[in-house]
């Protein structure tokens, strides 16, 4: 006999949301402002990261720091793809009311990021300066970017297993105390750099260990979380053990999506690339753009994580017309958040470079990649809210394939041909090429959620 969550037991726990009840829009806006703030307030803490390396190490100092986020992206990704499908998996069961399966879900994924993490650890510690030689990383940086690479690495473990212990959190509902995590990670990440690259002199390696410091202290936080939670949801260290078939339906689900990371990570590592062949100056505006691109960016990505786990909780519960409410509402948040957010970025830019930098060539270059790409950037939130609706109804292949053809595969052949034509080899030309590609992926993405929208009726 299947056990059931009653809605009384659900209003009980305050850090508990059913998503498969009530007014969707305001849910909706519940479940992601949490995660929009805390976003943004990672994104502050990593700016402050590089503005004290800015300021306080110089302009080789940021390009190192700059150039390495594509790197990070690209080896990340497929672990924090695996916490995608943990949150799929464990909001499904949850929606289902089965808890065993749920409890089972929660010990599988823990030991599961141990795992990931360890393995990561030992990849990114000892591949990294090769693979930012291939990058073509200025020679003037590359030393600087190996020992901010080596030591971040050296503590990516707790960032693995904190996004896992997120995403169990966030599959029920709980938004608010990663938030509250990150708040007190994100303090002691931002007094570190400064008593490390002011008072220690340590320039990147000194913006890394305090990186790798406040993670550990994240990850450590968001256990006791768990070791704390309700039964359904307990962690139990001493249970921690690999299902066969509930860690091959989070890999079935977040393989796909943390390849679709890689992917997306390996067409920006060529995008990367392109950019460091045009020298150090230009790496340092288009690095301190691309991080007030990111306040943007995670604003959406808010709805698009509520998408995911709404989506997976009102399958699970076998409720269909609520799951088109759900997207539909997402896509107009998505639109307008976007849309407002991205314009600012470019009316203000200016003003918003120089906290990264005094340095007015620098300031010219990321102005250039604030036009081209927050203009437009409510279409790769459309995007991305389109794919995790997919993704939630349980096909991860699909919305993989879709964005390896749609978005990198447009943005390689891209850089393959237009940007090879002489008078076309600038900056403009690499830029462009990301609002194409986000509204190509995104109109496929849309034919197929009807699709399988008519079968899954």
């Amino acid at each position: 006999m299947k056990n059931h969550f009653s809605s009384k037991s659900l209003k009980v726990n305050k850090n508990q949301l059913n998503l498969t009840e009530g007014f969707v829009f305001f849910q909706l806006i519940k479940f992601a402002i949490p995660l929009i703030l805390s976003s943004v307030l990672q994104l502050v803490f990593n700016a402050a990261d590089i503005i004290v390396v800015g300021k306080f190490a110089g302009d080789n100092a940021l390009a190192a720091v700059g150039s390495t986020s594509s790197l990070i992206n690209l080896l990340v990704n497929l672990f924090v793809g695996l916490s995608v499908g943990t949150n799929v998996v464990v909001a499904n069961f949850f929606g289902a009311g089965r808890k065993r399966e749920l409890s089972t879900t929660v010990h599988t994924a823990i030991l599961l990021s141990f795992i990931s993490g360890g393995i990561l650890t030992i990849i990114g510690v000892i591949g990294t300066k090769y693979i930012l030689i291939l990058m073509q990383t200025p020679k003037e940086v590359l030393s600087l970017a190996t020992i901010y690479l080596r030591v971040y690495f050296g503590g990516i473990i707790a960032t693995v297993v904190f996004n896992f212990g997120s995403a169990i959190l966030r599959a029920k509902g709980d938004t608010k105390r990663p938030l509250y995590i990150l708040i007190l990670a994100g303090v002691v990440n931002v007094c570190l750099n400064l008593v490390f690259v002011i008072f220690f002199k340590m320039s990147v390696a000194g913006v890394a260990l305090a990186t790798v410091i406040s993670q550990f202290l994240s990850a450590f936080l968001v256990i006791n979380c768990l070791l704390k939670e309700e039964p359904d949801f307990r962690l139990n260290l001493r249970k921690l053990n690999l299902d066969k078939d509930i860690f091959i339906k989070i890999v079935r689900i977040g393989v796909p999506a943390g390849l679709q990371g890689i992917i997306f990570s390996l067409s920006n590592v060529v995008i990367q690339s392109s950019i460091n062949s045009f020298g150090s100056v230009i790496v340092a505006g288009s690095s301190a753009a691309s991080n007030i691109e990111g306040f943007t960016f995670t604003a959406m990505n808010g709805f698009t994580q509520g998408t995911l786990t709404f989506v997976s909780q009102n399958l699970g519960a076998k409720k269909i017309d609520r799951i088109k409410k759900v997207v539909l509402i997402s896509l107009s948040s998505v639109f307008v958040v976007g849309t407002v957010l991205g314009v600012m970025s470019v009316i203000f830019g200016k003003n918003l470079l120089k906290f990264y930098t005094d340095n007015p060539d620098v300031i010219n270059a990321g102005l250039l990649r604030l036009k081209f790409v927050c203009t437009f950037y409510a279409l790769c939130g459309m995007m991305d809210v389109m794919g995790s609706s997919i993704r939630g109804l349980g096909h991860s292949v699909l919305p993989m394939i879709v964005s390896l053809a749609g978005a990198c595969g447009f943005r390689l052949l891209w850089l393959a041909t237009i940007f090879t034509i002489p008078s076309y080899h600038t900056c403009e030309t690499i830029f462009i090429s990301y609002p194409f590609s986000w509204l190509i992926t995104f109109v496929v993405h849309i034919i197929c959620f009807v699709i399988i929208m008519k079968k899954t009726n």
